[in-house]
């Protein structure tokens, strides 16, 4: 309704961008891009998606023509803006998708940028299932001073309650044979759709080859693949063609993958809210599943927020979790991260060293 009232100020013209929406990840941005196309083609709204990985002359081509939405990451959007090709000094209104990602220490200075391109006089909407605390004081810089909130369940960190979550404290060299025995159990029939999560694209590559030679038929979406490869995979999943895959984070957030019955967390995310998104890959419409997630010493600094998301869904807290404790860091910095420690004032003071100019001192 915002394009149409806006296209039918200046009919007949041809097209410029007037709604702008981010996304972090390809293949959300495409997801989107696909929704938006269908939704657009009967009142003649058309959408392009900027996303890298792939070439920039479709993309530019289609600027070109003119269109009324663009929706992309903020990587190669940012390059067609410099460019000269992307003029988005129209857009008058705003999605951040996945925001809380998009605001981040990683995207925040692009997204900043692109901004600062478009319209002054612009509407904003921002969705997440996630919303810390430095996020939320980030985006009251883009929005209103009042915005309207709209809350769907709690506001605290909290995960689907359809979803049973169990947590398995182990080894780490005892992940691979869990997880097969944990295929077994799951995916015996190698039919219902189980996603498996990894924390780094080396890491999705060395499980893809080892789930293989032991006769599971898998595939996986990570960084290192090449875009082509990245979207055959994922369509693959979908269809239910190969029902196993192997993700990091550029799959937990924003997808709507249907009937995926298991998520297993192989390696535990850098944040409970990362968490929180990948569990919600299962559960979703209203029907069931099961998120299964190995825990390991190198994790124990999370332990204290996922027993809280435990509690608050009703979920049993294994013993072996609550041996960590169940502190919650509540500063991060948002340079250090988690390994910030703050100074206190009573803290001593430091003493000057001075080297001399001689190896030998």
């Amino acid at each position: 309704m915002h394009i149409r009232k806006k296209v039918g100020l200046k009919a007949g013209k041809k097209a410029v961008p007037r709604c702008l929406v981010l996304s972090p990840t390809r293949e959300l941005a495409q997801q989107i891009a696909d929704v938006l196309t269908e939704a657009g083609a009967p009142c003649g709204i058309n959408s392009v998606c900027l996303y890298g990985g792939t070439s920039k002359g479709p993309q530019i081509s289609a600027l070109k023509s003119g269109v009324d939405i663009v929706i992309g990451t903020p990587g190669r959007m940012k390059d067609l803006i410099e460019m000269g090709v992307c003029c988005l000094n129209e857009v008058s209104f705003v999605v951040l998708d996945e925001a809380d990602r998009m605001l981040d220490l990683g995207f925040e200075p692009e997204v900043r940028a692109i901004l600062s391109e478009t319209s002054s006089a612009r509407q904003m909407v921002m969705f997440s299932a996630t919303w810390p605390l430095a996020v939320h004081q980030l985006a009251q810089e883009f929005m209103d001073p009042n915005p309207i909130k709209v809350v769907i369940g709690s506001e605290d960190l909290a995960a689907n309650h359809d979803v049973m979550q169990i947590v398995e404290v182990l080894d780490d060299r005892s992940r691979d044979s869990r997880l097969l025995a944990l295929l077994d159990k799951y995916h015996q029939a190698q039919s219902n759709r189980v996603l498996v999560f990894v924390l780094y694209k080396k890491e999705a590559a060395r499980v893809e080859t080892m789930l293989q030679r032991r006769g599971w038929k898998a595939v996986s979406v990570h960084g290192d693949k090449a875009q082509h490869d990245r979207t055959k995979a994922l369509s693959l999943f979908k269809e239910g063609k190969c029902p196993l895959m192997i993700a990091t984070d550029v799959a937990s957030r924003g997808l709507d993958i249907p009937d995926v019955e298991v998520v297993i967390n192989y390696s535990y995310p850098l944040t409970t809210e990362d968490y929180v998104h990948r569990i919600g890959r299962t559960g979703r419409a209203g029907k069931k599943g099961v998120a299964h997630t190995f825990f390991t010493q190198v994790n124990k600094g999370l332990a204290g927020e996922l027993v809280n998301v435990l509690r608050e869904a009703g979920q049993v807290v294994p013993p072996a979790l609550m041996k960590f404790g169940t502190h919650v860091k509540k500063k991060e910095s948002k340079l250090y991260g988690s390994h910030f420690k703050e100074i206190t004032a009573d803290a001593p003071k430091s003493t000057k060293i001075t080297f001399g100019d001689s190896d030998e001192d």
